[in-house]
């Protein structure tokens, strides 16, 4: 299914409650919160405008989140790659020292006279000529040496120089990734001190509120995207692998969503989904946005158990998919890893990590534990908020 269409049956009832809230106005030029200072909390009095707006900052810290998550994903990898390259570069350096000696030792007996004549003037010259020219080859072997010996001295320097470029380019690269992730950390930790101040403003009887409107909308849009046809009533069995990403991400249920985490006590979003596939045998990208990017789309109308659910239409949200309907994820910040409706949040689509994968003959769900899915599936219920 189109993620147009996925979108507007998932978000056509939440869109019509909350169209007649007061609209949530741009902040004027200079007057936004500025990251690590205290959010100026001006939350709207109607439970919808409550709602979207909380729904808007989730959103902001989610898309933060991911970002700090691709960026400390490619720090990793080049931090691997400057380590590799160092280590390259040592091997080098030890080869050029090794071919500079070689080069001396040539040179001192260049000077002292112990490099002899050519073959062809030891053929010219020699009392017994046979002797020499069965000699010759001997003579010729230490010819091809010293050119060995000046080639190796030059191609050492190539490739130390090279090498020595290239780590000096990671090192910098390394370095401007770390910036940027600090630099994404403290927004990350920004946004999430707005959504603390939003709840620290609100009632009791506000949250109570929020909870329920939550529920009606997600129920509505599953409803509503099973009515169109769009999930498919037909129970569809994993691949092998698939099976055992479900059978993971079902034992980390009650887990704590923690932004950055990829457990085993913690988890984000894209952290239990890329965990679960990995304790499956297979890699795939870490992010939401790039298991979006870079996985085999498949119809939401085709899903089976081990497919990831991708949400909202920059891809920050991801789930996994359970059968009947249903998804494991770590909602957001305040919640743990829970079973939801695959409705939960706006769908963008779904991708396939294993399309070649073939289903199994016969496949037992995994046995969900006692409340699995109780809490909120958008994060905000917080107990010590009011």
């Amino acid at each position: 299914m189109p993620g147009r269409l996925a979108r507007t049956l998932c978000t056509a009832v939440a869109a019509s409650v909350v169209a007649a809230s007061p609209a949530l106005a741009e902040p004027a030029p200079g007057t936004g919160t500025a990251p690590g200072a205290p959010a100026r909390v001006e939350a709207p009095q109607s439970v919808p405008g409550l709602l979207k707006r909380l729904q808007t900052l989730y959103q902001e810290a989610e898309k933060a989140g991911e970002r700090y998550n691709g960026t400390a994903e490619e720090l990793k990898k080049r931090t691997a790659e400057a380590k590799k390259l160092n280590t390259q570069l040592a091997a080098a350096r030890a080869a050029l020292t090794g071919a500079r000696q070689d080069a001396g030792r040539l040179a001192r007996a260049q000077y002292q006279g112990r490099t002899g004549f050519s073959v062809y003037l030891r053929l010219l010259l020699a009392p017994d000529p046979q002797r020499a020219l069965d000699q010759s080859h001997v003579i010729a072997r230490a010819q091809a040496g010293t050119t060995a010996t000046v080639d190796r001295l030059s191609g050492a320097e190539e490739r130390a120089e090279d090498l020595a470029a290239k780590a000096r380019a990671a090192l910098a690269r390394q370095r401007e990734l770390t910036k940027r992730e600090k630099e994404q950390r403290d927004t990350v930790q920004a946004r999430m001190r707005d959504v603390e101040a939003m709840l620290a403003s609100l009632s009791e009887e506000q949250l109570a509120g929020l909870t329920e409107l939550e529920g009606r909308n997600t129920a509505a849009a599953q409803n509503a995207l099973v009515a169109s046809g769009a999930l498919s009533s037909t129970p569809r069995t994993p691949s092998e692998q698939g099976g055992e990403a479900v059978r993971y991400a079902v034992e980390q249920i009650g887990k704590p969503y923690v932004w950055g985490a990829e457990g085993p006590e913690s988890y984000d979003c894209s952290g239990l989904t890329s965990t679960a596939w990995a304790a499956a045998g297979r890699a795939i990208p870490r992010t939401s946005q790039e298991q979006w990017r870079r996985l085999p789309h498949v119809p939401v109308s085709a899903l089976r158990p081990g497919d990831l659910v991708v949400y909202f239409p920059e891809a920050t949200h991801v789930a996994l998919y359970i059968g009947d309907g249903q998804v494991v994820q770590a909602p957001r910040p305040g919640t743990e890893v829970k079973v939801s409706p695959v409705a939960s949040n706006p769908l963008l689509g779904a991708v396939r990590p294993d399309p070649g994968g073939e289903p199994l003959a016969a496949y037992t769900p995994p046995e969900l534990p006692d409340g699995a899915a109780d809490g909120a599936d958008t994060g905000y219920d917080a107990p010590d908020a009011g």
